[in-house]
Parts: C-alpha cells; sequence; structure tokens
C-alpha cells in the first residue's frame, strides 16, 4: 500500500498538468495577430486600420486585405466626422444647420469614394499555409487626422454645391478638429 500511494500521488500531478496544458481555456486559444496592439490603434492623431485576406493566389489575398483595412480607416475618418456634424447640429440654433450638416455628409461620401487623404502602408505580411496552399495577407494603414481634415477642406472648396456661408461653417469645424489632432499629436 505504501508504494502504491507515491505513484498515485505522481500520476494525479501528471493528468492535472496534462489539464492545463491541453488548452482547457473556456474562450478558446489566444491567437496572436500581426500589426495587434495599440502601434496600430487609432489615437487622437492617427486613423488607423489593419485587414486581413486569405485566397490560393497571393494577390487576391492582398486585395482583400487590402480592402478591409481601407473599410477600417474610412469607416473611422466617417464616424468621426459624423460626430462632429451631429455636435454642431446640437450646438447651433440657425436654420442653416441641418443644410450644412447635410453637406458636410454629402463631403465625406465624396472623399470617401474618391481617395483617402495621405494614406500610408505602415506594414504587410504573407503567409502561405503549406497543406492548404492558401495565402493569408495582414495589411495596415493609417491616416493622419488632420491631414484628411485638411484634405477635406480643399474638397469643399471644388463642390460648388457648398454656400459661402456653408463653407465658412465647415472650415471653422474642420479648423476645430485639426487644432484638436495636431494637439494630440505633441
Amino acid at each position: 500500500m505504501k508504494s502504491t500511494l507515491p505513484l498515485l500521488t505522481i500520476a494525479l500531478t501528471l493528468a492535472l498538468a496534462a489539464c492545463k496544458s491541453s488548452g482547457s481555456n473556456p474562450q478558446g486559444t489566444k491567437v496572436n495577430m500581426p500589426f495587434s496592439g495599440s502601434k496600430y490603434e487609432s489615437n487622437g492623431t492617427w486613423f488607423r486600420g489593419v485587414g486581413q485576406g486569405a485566397s490560393v493566389k497571393q494577390n487576391i489575398a492582398k486585395g482583400k486585405a487590402d480592402i478591409d483595412a481601407k473599410n477600417q480607416v474610412a469607416s473611422q475618418v466617417g464616424t468621426s466626422v459624423r460626430a462632429v456634424t451631429d455636435q454642431y447640429l446640437g450646438q447651433t440654433e440657425n436654420a442653416q444647420a441641418a443644410d450644412v450638416a447635410d453637406k458636410f455628409q454629402s463631403l465625406i461620401r465624396e472623399v470617401m469614394s474618391t481617395e483617402l487623404a495621405d494614406l500610408r502602408k505602415v506594414g504587410e505580411e504573407t503567409y502561405l499555409k503549406e497543406d492548404t496552399k492558401e495565402y493569408t495577407v495582414y495589411v495596415a494603414y493609417e491616416i493622419r487626422k488632420a491631414a484628411m481634415f485638411r484634405f477635406m477642406k480643399r474638397q469643399a472648396r471644388t463642390d460648388r454645391k457648398v454656400s459661402e456661408q456653408e463653407l465658412k461653417v465647415m472650415d471653422e469645424i474642420l479648423d476645430q478638429e485639426i487644432k484638436r489632432a495636431e494637439a494630440e499629436g505633441q
């Protein structure tokens, strides 16, 4: 009996250790992704986006990742400007506030459908899964917020549907956002 007790203790200890190391975490196994962490997250100075794409063709995987990352950046720009526009509407009680907000939203859609200003690729990694011959590409992009808002100011000036009064209000709003973004970057 004395000789089986140490063997039983050792067997139980090994069984418990095996249970812990086999990934019994209720959330599953943590996956480490490229371009994760605060360096790749948006903040007061940058709009940032990370995309992922997979395909058996490398160029298609890259295209998917590119679109995914750019959509993330564009979505953040749009959300940020919508919040600024809503804030303007809440603070303003003049009759033209709704018109300015509509023109602002129109400007955002136009900017997003044409080009994101000063978009920079800050990283790209490609992986090949040997067993399936599938490529997975990860891409990270960023835009300096102040540069994006300056680009929007230039675009507003070329829009013939925007009146002088509306342009003045848009300039004021965008100037405030440029100052805020530049202050965050220092």
